[in-house]
């Protein structure tokens, strides 16, 4: 047997787990779930709730499954009249001041306490006396909001500041039934990672002012994608409804971001509503698919039969990995040697050694890797050559290029948005945003990410890709083989043609279609 783990019973069942394996965490391998509140995967035990008591064989007391580390040959029994006694009443002593404000309360569908209360309980009360009130709607700070009356007490978000914020900004104050969360003297709860308190919160104590009385948690659907808002990469989950992301939560990735996220990538679906453009124009008169292209094909082709240096092309480190590659075939097959970054430019004060980063593009690595894989050469797009006079631009924004140089450039534009240099394109296509558009982008830790869509774009937008094969389609010069016209049908035959041509992703696989979830059905996130 290994030395590094240790084999239990846990109701008759045996199971092994590494050596320092938590009671609470070895069940779940087995399927069984032991209620908890105060207990987190990410966050230190502290074992105040009392709610995940259960019995140890050859130990007199009932001990904490969150605290009690797994010994070689140890007995647990978790359904055993002891413990269920047990917990059933500790649930009934946590909800023994708690309001039932269920219909009103924002953690309605995902809350723990009605979760377990349903499962362990539901019986009548038995208070019989007024209960203890607290205050109600503290203001904590800018992000959140505090229902005092609500909170059972648990802990977890002052860990949560502690641990993942760094920053000690909530504490307990009083003792016994008047006990309360509060902030801690001086100090206000406002940090880069407030809103992984509301997260953790098992009930209704905490809520976002962002997302606070706008949509019924079990009303939303979840997918899985990834944070645009920075390099890192962080691994979330877009909950949407009727085509529009009403938040966005940290989904658990160990290597990337763990069980959090900064609030400032939580907030990066507010422009997904913001300025889009939803159908192509020309001259900034509204203009089909077809009749687009084909003004973009007739202002290119005396150009790209001639010198070519008066036609550039702008990949987007904002756009994702199959979208630039897409652009990167095309100005290959064209034969443009003016070939362009845009990125938005580092914000050094953001960086805190934890999940934010100085850079704000979510695919900066991925765009200098095809660059460098198709041969391009690509430059900063500040650095565009003043031979240029017709730009052919991924994304709205042209970072570090004067706006005097701007207005000189006849602008084709495949863009989510109608905003920045793309407001004055000549010709403008309109593209899926990332959460709407199936794709990968590439931390600054070359991580290769897959991002599914939520939803529909708006209008007759497309993905980004595909409004570059129809631009190629008919936008090919005359020595272009069919290869070169970019054939693709799906984002997946741009992901495989891309792991072939970039040697470091060569070995990569495109992921399944993930369906978007119904929160109705995906139990409680507490």
């Amino acid at each position: 047997m290994s030395t590094d783990s240790v084999t239990l019973t846990i109701d008759g069942m045996s199971v092994t787990v590494p050596k320092g394996t938590n009671v609470l965490e070895a069940a779940r391998t087995l399927g069984i779930d032991i209620s908890a509140f105060c207990y987190h995967a990410g966050l230190p035990v502290v074992a105040q709730c009392r709610q995940c008591l259960v019995s140890v064989e050859k130990n007199p007391k009932l001990q904490p499954s969150c605290q009690q580390t797994c010994g070689d040959g140890m007995v647990v029994h978790t359904t055993d009249p002891q413990s269920t006694l047990a917990r059933k009443q500790q649930l009934e002593f946590t909800l023994l001041n708690h309001p039932i404000d269920c219909p009103i309360c924002d953690k309605a569908g995902e809350c723990t306490l009605q979760r377990l209360y349903f499962a362990h309980d539901n019986e009548d009360s038995r208070v019989d006396v007024p209960k203890v009130h607290k205050a109600k709607v503290v203001d904590l700070g800018p992000t959140i909001v505090l229902d005092q009356e609500r909170c059972i007490l648990c802990s977890r978000c002052i860990r949560t500041c502690d641990v993942v914020a760094g920053q000690h900004q909530l504490e307990f104050a009083h003792r016994g039934d008047h006990e309360v969360l509060t902030t801690a003297p001086g100090e206000q709860l406002d940090n880069p990672y407030s809103l992984n308190t509301v997260d953790v919160c098992p009930v209704g104590a905490l809520t976002a002012k962002d997302f606070r009385f706008t949509m019924r948690a079990w009303e939303l659907e979840a997918t899985p994608s990834v944070c645009n808002g920075c390099a890192t990469g962080c691994n979330i989950e877009i909950h949407h409804k009727h085509g529009r992301a009403w938040r966005l939560v940290p989904r658990h990735n160990p290597d990337v971001n763990k069980y959090w996220m900064c609030d400032e990538g939580r907030l990066t679906y507010h422009p997904l509503r913001e300025h889009r453009l939803a159908g192509a124009t020309v001259d900034g008169l509204p203009a089909g698919w077809d009749r687009a292209i084909r003004a973009a094909a007739d202002h290119l082709a005396p150009m790209l039969a001639g010198s070519r240096q008066a036609v550039g092309v702008v990949l987007s480190a904002e756009a994702s990995n199959e979208d630039n590659f897409a652009l990167g075939r095309l100005a290959k097959a064209w034969g443009v040697t003016s070939v362009h970054v845009a990125a938005r430019p580092d914000v050094p004060g953001r960086a805190d050694g934890r999940l934010r980063v100085a850079d704000v593009n979510p695919n900066r690595r991925g765009v200098q890797l095809i660059a460098e894989a198709l041969g391009l050469g690509a430059r900063p797009v500040a650095e565009l050559s003043p031979d240029v006079r017709c730009l052919v631009m991924l994304g709205a924004e042209l970072p570090g290029v004067a706006p005097a140089r701007v207005a000189e450039l006849e602008l084709i534009a495949i863009t989510p948005f109608e905003r920045a240099a793309a407001a004055s394109a000549k010709i403008a296509l309109p593209a899926a945003a990332w959460a709407e558009a199936a794709g990968t982008v590439t931390s600054a830790a070359g991580l290769v990410q897959r991002m599914h869509a939520a939803f529909p774009p708006p209008g007759q937008a497309l993905p980004a890709w595909e409004a570059i094969v129809r631009l190629a389609s008919i936008c090919a010069p005359a020595t272009a083989s069919g290869a070169d016209k970019l054939g693709f049908t799906h984002a997946r035959d741009v992901f495989k043609d891309m792991t072939q041509t970039v040697p470091a992703w060569s070995a990569l696989t495109w992921a399944r279609e993930a369906r978007p979830l119904a929160l109705r059905f995906a139990g409680s996130r507490g």
